[in-house]
């Protein structure tokens, strides 16, 4: 007989459960997955959902919704964790706690090349290239890379400019690069730099020092005053460079530190970076789903949401123990880990800093949450609105007609969704057709929505006057979508921020707020994210199209032709500015071809 606390009888299932680990899926009425879990023993683990009277309320409403469950079996649970993992990414169950982090993470990168050069880096290194970090944020790596440009000058220039300069470029002349491109530094030389920056790089900043002042000594010793100065600036700037960085730490080893805030029903993870023995800095994440969660689930799902696929140091600090997570981790990166969670000495410094900085980023989003709350619901009571939660912003960006682009960005939930947004690349008849444009995207974009495909906005913004408002309310009409609201942001008197001109379809009279109105300022700042959004894809589009599309159009210039003097001349410029004997000399290139192009561009 069924159980009248459950809407399905759970004993036929928890019957056939085995004593194993694995994983398992709570389904609900129409076949949707409302959780994934793993467990050491299934039977054990399932079977404490229906026997348990503790439940939070939030459990409590996802096993009054399940309706069916399924499982899988594994040999271990480090590969029910990663089954789990993997489960959670493709299905996105409505009751997990759920970590979002798409981006890969920044290295620094030195090249394998005769004379390598330092990038900023993202993705899987070429196996000749030494990729160090990975970085919590692109401003870590750009501060790393000025450390070490200032310190050891090395180069940073695109191979293409490296093998065509015939003079030293500005960097040298304030001394963050040594000239390799132009024979100032001799290879011996450099590659003494490059051994240097990598010591650098691994935390063997003892070792470069003691080498360096050895150096700087031999140097005044033999009266080369010069070499001796140039050798006391490096290590002045390591020492200072140590200073700022290096927390405090017997050795350089790596480490990543978890700090977990739990206030509220609201969670915050900080995830702090040391490499080599320096804090690198760190970010926060926020999980959604997290309510009534405790320490070690939240931790436990971030975990192995985070390190799946990624690079795993050798030591991880927690606060709280995840049972299972070092043989897991173990398994993800191929080397042991070390997971501490009771940690002492200068670990538990690192885990109060971590700790402190998920409060201080915990209140902080609050705070910011709170901040737009109340702008949407100004925006609400301006618009004459009730509901209005989801905004998306379009905007028109060309020059003069020429590789135009339409941009669409979407506010939604507090903040700016980046995933959602979409540039449409326009062909349009007249150049500079604005209204032609802005007809196209929209047409493009809620095609699919009048279909019943993704979510409609509550308000459309567009930024533009009043014939492009038009534009999109017959557009809107057109597939059947007219009851959405919609706005023009007209730009004020000589432009100014603040002196903007809200323009609604119905009313005669622009809608004009105060400069300091939370109202104005959101619409500001979403119409301003849209022309930031449409201006860059508008540029590289550009840019791409006047370095291309003029070798392109001209018979005999192949990809392999056009690559070879683009190599050999630094780009578009420099082929224009070459002679006809310079363009035959580029090998594949005759005379008469080279003429060919010489009048073309010419």
């Amino acid at each position: 007989m069924t159980d009248p606390a459950f809407p399905f009888d759970p004993a036929p299932i928890l019957a056939t459960l085995p004593n194993l680990p694995g994983v398992y899926r709570m389904l609900g009425e129409a076949g949707e997955v409302l959780y994934v879990g793993k467990a050491r023993d299934l039977k054990k683990r399932v079977s404490s959902y229906f026997q348990k009277s503790d439940q939070s309320p939030r459990i409590r409403l996802m096993v009054a919704r399940i309706r069916d469950i399924q499982i899988t079996v594994t040999r271990s649970e480090s590969e029910a964790l990663l089954l789990e993992n993997n489960l959670i990414k493709g299905l996105n169950p409505k009751y997990n706690i759920l970590f979002r982090d798409d981006k890969s993470y920044p290295y620094v990168l030195l090249t394998g090349h005769a004379f390598p050069r330092l990038a900023y880096f993202r993705g899987t290194p070429d196996k000749r290239d030494q990729a160090f970090g990975p970085f919590p944020n692109s401003y870590a790596v750009r501060e790393s890379l000025q450390i070490l440009q200032k310190v050891f000058r090395l180069r940073t220039c695109e191979d293409t400019v490296f093998a065509n300069r015939s003079r030293p470029c500005l960097l040298h002349q304030i001394k963050r690069c040594s000239g390799p491109c132009v024979g100032l530094a001799s290879k011996e030389d450099y590659a003494r730099d490059v051994e240097n920056a990598t010591l650098f790089l691994q935390g063997k900043d003892d070792v470069l020092m003691g080498d360096l002042m050895a150096k700087m000594e031999a140097a005044a010793a033999d009266l080369r005053f010069e070499d001796a100065a140039i050798y006391r600036d490096q290590v002045q700037a390591l020492a200072r460079v140590r200073e700022k960085q290096f927390v405090e730490s017997r050795g350089a080893q790596d480490a990543d530190v978890v700090g977990l805030a739990l206030t509220g029903g609201k969670a915050c993870v900080y995830l702090m970076m040391i490499r080599a023995g320096r804090n690198l800095g760190g970010k926060a994440f926020f999980p959604s789903n997290a309510e009534e969660a405790d320490a070690a689930l939240v931790l436990e799902a971030f975990l192995s949401q985070h390190y799946a696929g990624r690079s795993v140091p050798a030591v991880l600090v927690l606060g709280t123990g995840v049972e299972g997570m070092a043989s897991f981790l173990a398994e993800e990166s191929g080397h042991k880990v070390q997971v501490v969670d009771n940690p002492v000495g200068e670990r538990r410094n690192w885990l109060r800093m971590a700790e402190h900085n998920a409060e201080l980023a915990l209140i902080a989003r609050e705070g910011q949450r709170a901040g737009q709350e109340q702008r949407l619901a100004a925006l609400n009571e301006a618009l004459g609105e009730t509901n209005i939660q989801r905004i998306e912003c379009f905007d028109v960006s060309h020059t003069m007609g020429e590789a135009t682009v339409v941009s669409c960005v979407v506010y939604d939930n507090g903040g700016m969704k980046s995933s959602e947004y979409r540039r449409f690349n326009i062909d349009t008849p007249t150049p500079g057709d604005d209204y032609y444009a802005m007809r196209d995207a929209l047409t493009r974009r809620y095609s699919r929505l009048a279909e019943g495909e993704g979510k409609l906005p509550d308000l459309l913004l567009i930024d533009g006057g009043r014939g492009q408002l038009n534009v999109a309310l017959e557009v809107l009409n057109e597939l059947g979508l007219g009851q959405v609201a919609m706005l023009g942001v007209a730009k004020g008197e000589a432009r100014k921020p603040g002196l903007e001109q809200l323009i609604l379809p119905d009313e005669k009279e622009p809608l004009r707020l105060p400069p300091d109105h939370p109202a104005l300022h959101l619409i500001q700042e979403v119409r301003d994210e849209a022309h930031r959004f449409a201006i860059t894809g508008h540029r590289a589009k550009r840019a791409k199209k006047r370095t291309t599309s003029s070798l392109e159009d001209i018979p005999g210039i192949g990809p392999k032709r056009r690559q070879r003097l683009l190599q050999t001349f630094g780009g578009l410029r420099g082929i224009q500015s070459a002679g006809i004997e310079e363009l035959a000399q580029v090998e594949g290139m005759s005379r008469e071809l080279a003429e060919k192009l010489y009048r073309a561009l010419h």
